[in-house]
């Protein structure tokens, strides 16, 4: 039988929005224990260069900002376990965290499990991403300026980071293995009027060039045609969707689109289960905003195990 753990608060992930609210929950004086697979990092300690998280002009990169963001936890007393939760079920009035080692009981979880993007699965995307490869155009857009890059999708975020991209760059296509836009119809007028982007219509990706110096160019092939094509280019945008981390809480908290829904307190469906960071139903992630969720988690659990007490 596995040994069961008892804490005020369990913060499920080591990514930024898991260690701010581990942060503030000891700030708030709460028995709490961070669990993570691994080394604390999420999808910021992949991000080549951040310059858009306050207080960094000259930008940082996201495992220096991981590294610091562990440090300051450590420094604030936050206990870090190495465990994978399998699944989370109400064990009377408390909530058991089923791990792969021990099991955990809790007053009141913050769940920070983040999402990932969807891959494209082709040759060359994994060896040029931070190359060239990026899968945030707010992120990595600035770093293209006056040069030429592809958007991959067709739906809100690609054709809201296409748009981004043409402020910045000289030309976006935008690659779309359909032959209409499924983002909004007002985006997608917007898009369809701007010169320097180019549509690329019922046509995927096949292969990413390119060498250590970055990304060179792109193999496209049209689905109806069959016609294969080669685009110069110097980098690509994957913007086919997110792929939330919540498959243990399924039939747990409500979901939408595999996404968290919580309200502004951070409140899940369930009483003292509370979400924050990318894995929650929200219309921006980015690492500032992850930390923002996690204040307003770590406060609402706060609040929440007070009541309790």
């Amino acid at each position: 039988m596995p040994e069961v753990r008892e804490h005020e608060l369990v913060v499920v992930g080591g990514g930024a929005a898991g260690l701010t609210a581990g942060m503030y929950g000891v700030r708030y004086g709460l028995d709490l224990v961070l669990l993570t697979i691994g080394a604390p990092g999420g999808q910021t300690a992949t991000a080549t260069t951040i310059e858009n998280f306050p207080g960094f002009p000259d930008g940082i990169t996201g495992a220096e900002l991981i590294m610091r963001l562990t440090q300051q936890a450590e420094s604030f007393g936050v206990i870090f376990e190495n465990a994978e939760v399998k699944s989370i079920e109400l064990e009377g009035n408390r909530w058991r965290l089923n791990c792969d080692t021990d099991d955990y009981l809790a007053d009141t979880v913050i769940l920070a499990v983040g999402a990932h993007p969807r891959r494209l699965k082709i040759p060359g995307e994994r060896d040029l991403f931070g190359r060239g490869v990026s899968y945030c155009a707010t992120c990595d857009g600035f770093f293209y300026k006056d040069q030429t890059v592809a958007v991959i999708g067709g739906g809100n975020t690609a054709i809201e980071e296409a748009i981004y991209l043409s402020g910045i760059t000289e030309k976006v296509y935008v690659v779309h293995r359909r032959d209409e836009l499924r983002a909004r119809q007002m985006l997608a007028e917007k898009a369809l009027g701007i010169d320097n982007i180019e549509f690329v219509w019922d046509t995927v990706p096949t292969e990413i060039f390119g060498d250590d110096s970055g990304v060179s160019g792109i193999a496209l092939k049209n689905k109806k045609t069959e016609e294969s094509s080669e685009v110069e280019l110097d980098g690509v945008f994957v913007a086919i969707g997110y792929e939330p981390n919540t498959g243990f809480v399924e039939g747990l908290v409500e979901l939408n689109d595999g996404f968290i829904v919580t309200d502004e307190r951070m409140r899940t469906s369930q009483p003292g289960i509370f979400a924050a960071g990318d894995v929650r139903d929200t219309p921006l992630r980015q690492v500032t905003t992850a930390v923002g969720d996690a204040a307003i988690a770590a406060d609402s659990a706060f609040r929440y195990v007070s009541e309790r007490r």
